[in-house]
């Protein structure tokens, strides 16, 4: 096993989050990190750290240079390899209380250890070969899963679903390739594999495409549905925003042009995430500010992933506000929720549209839990357009995306007479892509950007 350290320093960092809490825990590890724990260590046994067996829990004191109790802690000691970096690794359990965490980092500070950067607890167990890249991205996916659907497909790539997956996939490309230098290999006895080549080739391909034609609605899955809130002026929006919410968030008056910009708010429901985005109401005015507002009311329509419509139940629809809703349903239509609001002072011939209206009174909360469902529904119809069994982020999507075209150009060169040297190339470059995606050829600062995005305690 390759053991990788950028600089042979042993690193320090709090993996739970900051703020005041029960308990915190703190990771050292690297070359020096046993060394490190025992020399801001007491234990109650009286023994050293060091000398102590690995993968066991010990009980004492993290002490300052002064040999001053910090606080009570719960030492764990694990020698490598058989730790989450691949080296040696003490984990602190202690009470976490922002100046106890610090001090006990000052401790390990002084002692020898450096600030861990982010995801570098991560990035040394990928270079350590404990888990690969894919994996390590998974990690950042589960920690920050908004759906319950994110969190199981991120738990199965952490276990190695989507690394299986690749490593399949450049399989079958090795086989091609094979199979391509045989053909040329033995070209004079003309035996040619053209047709098992593009088999492969092929069934690759339709594999990459499936994968990647649900990554915009993958989206959805790991970082929750976008519910804009639109209609008329005075329509209730705001009030329907505050029901749906449970509590008052935005402000409700009946002078027109209140809500001026877009107020967003979040909810966990049903194992998804929630972003409900109270919007400007549609009116014709001459304020600048307010007209801001209505822009901004129209680029969130086409942004969320579910658009529920506000009328005002208790008045006629001028012409304009007619046009914004006929609008809104025509280039929309699958991701609209109807809602009549005012039911309780509506008149009887206020029109819908045609399309299925769900009547409520904001003010009394009639129909609230029916609008829940509706939403829900909508939720429930969106995920089950994604047939992918992974969850693509912005990196793999982009680099299966490139493959993909890549091997539509293979298959147009595995046309008679096939030159099997041009095809033997360009097979071999495909094996980069699938390199970069386990992160075996990844370039140090593309390395650098991925593990940017991590927490500095993972």
């Amino acid at each position: 096993m390759t053991v990788f350290n950028s600089d042979e320093q042993t690193i320090i960092a709090q993996c739970t989050p900051k703020g005041s809490g029960a308990l915190a825990l703190l990771r050292i590890s690297g070359p020096q990190a046993i060394e490190i724990a025992t020399n801001i260590s007491k234990l109650a046994s009286g023994k050293a750290l060091r000398e102590l067996p690995t993968h066991t829990i010990h009980f004492g004191y993290v002490i300052n240079s002064s040999c001053e109790h910090i606080d009570q802690v719960l030492f764990l000691l694990m020698h490598a390899p058989r730790t989450f970096t691949g080296e040696d690794t003490v984990e602190i359990s202690c009470h976490n209380n922002p100046f106890i965490v610090a001090d006990i980092i000052k401790s390990a500070i002084i002692a020898g250890a450096r600030i861990a950067q982010n995801g570098e607890f991560t990035r040394r167990a990928v270079m350590n070969n404990k888990i690969d890249l894919v994996q390590a991205e998974a990690i950042n996916e589960l920690i920050h899963a908004n759906t319950t659907v994110a969190l199981k497909k991120s738990m199965a790539q952490l276990e190695g679903s989507l690394s299986a997956w690749i490593a399949g996939l450049e399989n079958s490309l090795l086989q091609a390739l094979a199979l391509t230098e045989a053909s040329f290999e033995f070209l004079d006895d003309e035996i040619s594999f053209g047709s098992q080549i593009y088999q492969i080739i092929d069934s690759a391909d339709t594999k990459i495409k499936t994968i990647c034609s649900s990554h915009d609605q993958q989206l959805q899955i790991r970082t929750g549905i976008r519910i804009a809130i639109c209609g008329s002026v005075n329509a209730g929006k705001s009030s329907l925003f505050n029901a749906l919410l449970a509590k008052d968030r935005a402000i409700v008056t009946n002078i027109p042009g209140t809500t001026r910009d877009t107020i967003e708010a979040g909810l966990y429901k049903d194992g998804n995430y929630w972003t409900l985005i109270d919007t400007a109401g549609i009116r014709q005015t001459d304020d600048l500010i307010e007209n801001q507002g209505i822009e901004r009311s129209l680029k969130e329509v086409s942004r969320a992933d579910i658009v529920i419509l506000v009328l005002d139940g208790s008045r006629l629809l001028e012409d304009h506000e007619k046009t914004f809703y006929q609008e809104c349903i025509a280039n929309h239509n699958p991701k609209i929720i109807l809602i009549r609001n005012k039911v309780d002072a509506a008149l009887d011939n206020t029109i819908t549209f045609g399309q299925t209206c769900i009547d409520c009174s904001c003010k009394t909360k009639q129909n609230i839990d029916i609008i829940e469902k509706a939403i829900a529904d909508k939720i429930a119809a969106l995920f089950d357009l994604i047939n992918a069994p992974f969850l693509l982020n912005e990196r793999q999507a982009h680099l299966l995306h490139t493959l993909d075209q890549k091997l539509s150009f293979i298959k147009s060169m595995l046309v008679e007479p096939i030159q099997y040297e041009l095809v033997s190339t360009q097979i071999k470059d495909t094996l980069i892509f699938t390199s970069e995606l386990m992160g075996k050829t990844i370039s140090e600062s593309n390395m650098d950007l991925i593990f940017k995005q991590f927490c500095v305690g993972k």
